[in-house]
């Protein structure tokens, strides 16, 4: 009878193990399948301060500065971002949002390489009251954000 405890124990012991190694190997592929999902928010002051390295992908937001907005050959879009503190170039290949134009707010996703953000994805706001919390947030800081006027007209 003693060898059956022991037994049981041992396989307890064991089920233990092997369910503590499946928790261990799920959570490690679920860090690794997140590595790319996860992008920072870093506002164009932030940026200018403490470039990040060119293989970080981030978000960086604020108002499309006034006067900046080039449309290229092709899809190529460059602008500048800007906080009120300071200013970004921005490089985009692709379709810019309906509701993105200069003095507009806007958040975008991509890397910082050799001075010039290069966006992958670019989101406009999507009705004249709207703007990223990330974006007001950062603009505040700034002193330059002014509150929208909602109001109805009339």
């Amino acid at each position: 009878m003693a060898g059956m405890k022991g037994l049981k124990k041992r396989r307890r012991i064991q089920i233990i193990i092997v369910a503590f190694v499946a928790l261990a190997g799920a959570t490690a592929l679920v860090g690794y399948a997140m590595r790319d999902g996860i992008n920072f928010f870093r506002s164009p002051s932030q940026v200018a301060e403490a470039p990040p390295p060119p293989t970080e992908v981030f978000r960086i937001g604020g108002l499309v500065e006034e006067g900046s907005l080039v449309r290229g050959q092709g899809e190529t879009v460059t602008f500048r971002v800007t906080d009120g503190g300071a200013s970004i170039p921005v490089s985009f290949t692709g379709v810019l949002p309906d509701l993105f134009g200069e003095g507009q707010g806007m958040v975008g996703t991509g890397r910082y390489v050799n001075g010039v953000f290069e966006a992958s994805e670019i989101l406009a706001k999507h009705d004249e009251n709207y703007m990223p919390k990330e974006v007001v947030d950062a603009l505040k800081e700034q002193g330059v954000y002014v509150e929208p006027d909602t109001e109805p007209n009339g």
